[in-house]
């Protein structure tokens, strides 16, 4: 029992010095994975990037103490990333204080679902994703993180669209009309230090040496270069009253916000009086407020496209730099006055979704760093579960807790085919559950279990867990003292990271599997695929469609078993007829009912029968093969009681052969047992043949029947 609540007591067991120096020399190389990636993965997640080394602090090693696997690397990955920003864009601008609370506050609810179904020993739900819906969606999901990343290659910045190719096409747009060169540079350079250390020795960290090389680089030559301005300084005509129209449209935009969540609570009070009084579902007064609320939200979304337009003017405008000592002026690119040296830099304003300040606009003339990274380790706080957040959040939290152990629990078990260890579903959900439950408290957005990170540290010589909180100490480490030289690292380097990790989850092959394997299998995979990338950001309609796919085809199948009518084939065995075009017995019809006998399919076999039986005019004698009878309801038995009634009453014999226990328990609790007959059930098929062709096909003298002689039945059992 103590193992089973700690199971990292386990680990000791036998462990010695030379263990730990493994364990230790994993748990650096992991980490040296692990902090620059987790930064990426964190800006994918739509937070800054600091917020990733909170999410590298306790995930990993409370995912690993309290789980099943010794290797298995927790942390920050690439779709939880991805599905974590799509689940809360809709609730708030990606970034500001209210998402990174709904971020945590999202981690949280993962957690405490995944931990309640490895409590509850309910890891077999995960089942409902099928591996088709899964190689779909993640093919999808890799194609569009990976190109999620585009902007920050070409270095331009472009507001989000409702969907996902649609934003892209503003991306190629952007880049068209200005490519920042340097940062393309960095981008390139970066996948090139990676792909070529990788295919030199996969040993090699070529993650942290890309960032260490192009950081140093960054600092050295001056690729940052932003500084803040008085708007007076851009000297451009009219600037001064587009910016000033763009704040008070945000504070327009912010002050309908406000009155519709007045507006809101003003609904929540009268349904609730409805509700209270019973006169009904609605009212006048709810009528009214309802129609207020929609006003309210189209003046915001005309609102917000006017701003959106000043925004995209804004981004466009070039401007040329001219340095006086500390002071600098801005020209539109072109339009210098005459005998005045410029820095040679092109420079944009940086504009996002807050007001602008006009005395202290950002202008940028080189590249974007990550910037200051705050010292020292996160805030330990609860999470503030409202109500109303859970609501919001939960059926986005229970797809990425599904997904996230899905992806986790693959990884352990591939991991344990190489090391002979035994994986838990459930412990490994506990483990997930816990780490992303504690990982909330200081400060993480939600995490999983990692494929590269995993296999780094399986590589690395990792055989305990301990690797896992030597990993962790190391992020401590960084958070303490080294977040200083992270300052210069360059956003198209932490891009390249993200890239150069998806692209281990496309995986084409596998729609090619799932078709041989089944046809309508490579299709939901296909469908599915489609369906994510064109609802993208919403991913979760992607798997959503999939899994509804998924559960309609097994229904399906499940109503519509295979009923096969058997004949005896050259191999001296019974098997379908239609299948391998064998000739069956005019007076004697063999059937195999496949799949549990229920419901939804009751009345499914009572027609196959009939057919056969419509189909041959000299059917004597029924024999129903139940050996793939696994389980049978009141509806099944129901249904079997009346064919034996029907198939009787028209005189025609019928025996059932190969009745398994549980569903011989219900016939004899049902009384059906009796009404068949304990001398018309046979424990085996061929058997049973044998019993009713010597009934159907001799003579009192034992002779074969005139005209019988060539009957399939008799021509290979022997009579």
């Amino acid at each position: 029992m103590i193992y089973k609540i700690f199971p990292f007591l386990a680990w000791f067991k036998g462990y010695n010095l030379g263990l730990f120096k493994l364990d230790f020399v994993a748990g650096i190389t992991v980490a040296l994975v692990l902090i620059p990636q987790s930064m990426a993965y964190a800006q994918l997640a739509g937070l800054p990037p600091y917020y990733g080394l909170y999410a590298a602090f306790l995930p990993p090693m409370i995912a690993s103490l309290f789980g099943s696997s010794r290797q298995l690397g927790t942390g920050p990955v690439a779709v939880v990333s991805l599905m974590s920003a799509a689940s809360l864009e809709p609730l708030a601008t990606a970034g500001s204080a209210e998402f990174i609370a709904y971020s945590i506050a999202l981690a949280a609810i993962v957690g405490i679902f995944q931990f309640s179904l490895g409590v509850l020993r309910l890891g077999l739900v995960v089942n409902f994703l099928s591996h088709p819906v899964v190689n779909g969606f993640t093919n999808a999901a890799a194609i569009i993180i990976a190109s999620s990343q585009f902007s920050k290659f070409f270095g331009v910045y472009v507001d989000k669209a409702e969907h996902h190719y649609e934003t892209m096409v503003r991306v190629f747009q952007a880049a068209m009309d200005f490519t920042h060169i340097p940062t393309l540079i960095y981008g390139i350079a970066a996948v090139v230090i990676m792909v070529t250390l990788r295919k030199i020795n996969p040993r090699i960290p070529n993650v942290l040496v890309a960032v260490a090389v192009t950081t140093a680089v960054s600092y050295f030559t001056g690729y940052n270069k932003d500084v803040f301005v008085d708007i007076s300084a851009v000297k451009l005509d009219g600037l001064q009253e587009q910016v000033a129209t763009f704040n008070g449209t945000l504070g327009e935009i912010k002050a309908l916000g406000e009155e519709r969540a007045a507006l809101g609570l003003k609904v929540d009070e009268e349904l609730k009086n409805i509700k209270a009084t019973g006169h009904g579902t609605t009212s006048l007064e709810l009528i009214r407020l309802k129609s207020e609320v929609e006003m309210l939200t189209a003046k915001m979304e005309e609102a917000k496209k006017h701003a959106a337009g000043i925004r995209g003017e804004i981004r466009k405008m070039k401007f040329e730099g001219v340095q006086e000592g500390e002071n600098y002026a801005f020209y539109p690119k072109g339009a210098i006055p005459a005998g005045v040296q410029t820095d040679g830099n092109i420079w944009r304003i940086r504009i996002g979704n807050s007001a602008l300040d006009p005395a202290k606009v950002k202008v940028m003339g080189g590249g974007d760093v990550v910037g200051k990274i705050p010292e020292g380790l996160p805030q330990f706080t609860v999470p503030q579960l409202t109500g109303k957040t859970v609501f919001k959040i939960l059926p986005s939290a229970i797809i990425i807790s599904l997904l996230g152990f899905m992806e986790a629990i693959a990884i352990a078990k591939a991991m344990a085919a190489k090391t002979g260890q035994k994986i838990d579903p459930n412990q490994e959900l506990i483990g997930q559950g816990l780490g992303n439950m504690l990982g909330a408290i200081s400060s993480s957005f939600a995490t999983s279990g990692s494929f590269s990170r995993s296999a780094v540290n399986l590589q690395a010589g990792a055989v305990s867990g301990i690797s896992a909180v030597v990993t962790s100490c190391m992020v401590v480490i960084t958070l303490l003292f080294l977040t200083p030289l992270l300052y210069h690292l360059p956003q198209a380097v932490l891009a390249a990271v993200i890239m150069m990790a998806v692209i281990g989850l496309i995986n084409t092959k596998g729609f090619a599997h799932a078709w041989k394997a089944q046809w309508y299998d490579g299709a939901i995979s296909i469908i599915s695929f489609v369906v994510t990338l064109y609802f993208a950001p919403h991913l979760d309609k992607g798997i959503m469609v999939g899994v509804g796919l998924s559960m309609g085809v097994f229904l399906y199948k499940s109503m519509r078993p295979v009923v096969a009518s058997l004949s005896m084939h050259e191999e001296n065995v019974l098997k379908s007829a239609d299948y391998y075009r064998l000739k069956g017995c005019r007076h004697i019809s063999v059937v195999r009912f496949d799949g549990a006998l229920f419901f939804a399919n009751a009345s499914y076999l009572d027609e196959q029968v009939m057919k056969f039986r419509n189909e041959q005019p000299d059917l004597r004698y029924i024999l129903l093969d139940a050996r793939g009878i696994n389980d049978m309801d009141a509806s099944g038995e129901e249904a079997l009681e009346l064919l034996v009634e029907r198939v009787r009453s028209a005189g025609l014999g019928f025996a059932m052969s190969g009745v398994k226990g549980q569903v011989m328990v219900v016939m004899q609790r049902t009384g059906l047992l009796d009404k068949i007959g304990k001398d018309s059930l046979y424990p085996d098929t061929e058997q049973a043949v044998k019993t009713i062709i010597k009934k159907i096909h001799t003579t009192s003298s034992g002779l074969p029947v005139e005209g019988c002689r060539d009957c399939p039945l008799t021509k290979y059992i022997p009579v």
